[in-house]
């Protein structure tokens, strides 16, 4: 058995530091389930829709956040679709952090872009996020 790791905080995390999130790929399953339950009306030809990438982006960003001291996710916003991926398209998570502002002696909230990247380097989606992390 391993010993967990301890969770990155506030002040382990630097204003301009690039943390790899992860990656996966379009499932040709998955992006058919997606659209028979969510998106009826959208043709797989043309890759996975908005509302998949979104989801397949938060997954990423839930693992990655298991080794981060979260307090809170505050916000989600100026989300960005460049592309709709194909079947097959493996994606790359990263974030970048943006800013901090320490919230009193016990937390404070950082500033993060997210991307996701697809394998020529291509932004496929990206958004700002603003989460309240536990301070040492």
């Amino acid at each position: 058995m391993t010993e967990p790791t301890d969770p990155l905080h506030f002040e382990d995390i630097q204003v301009g530091q690039v943390i790899p999130i992860g990656a996966c790929a379009v499932d040709a399953e998955a992006l058919e389930g997606f659209i028979e339950r969510f998106a009826p009306h959208w043709p797989a030809a043309d890759g996975a829709p908005e509302a998949m990438v979104y989801a397949l982006w938060r997954r990423l960003a839930d693992e990655a956040e298991r080794g981060m001291a979260i307090s809170k996710g505050l916000a989600v916003d100026a989300l960005r679709f460049m592309r709709n991926p194909p079947v097959g398209e493996l994606l790359r998570g990263r974030l970048t952090v943006m800013g901090k502002d320490p919230v009193g002696d016990t937390r404070g909230v950082v500033i993060a872009q997210h991307d996701l990247l697809d394998e020529d380097g291509r932004l496929v989606f990206s958004c700002l996020t603003r989460t309240l992390l536990m301070r040492r």
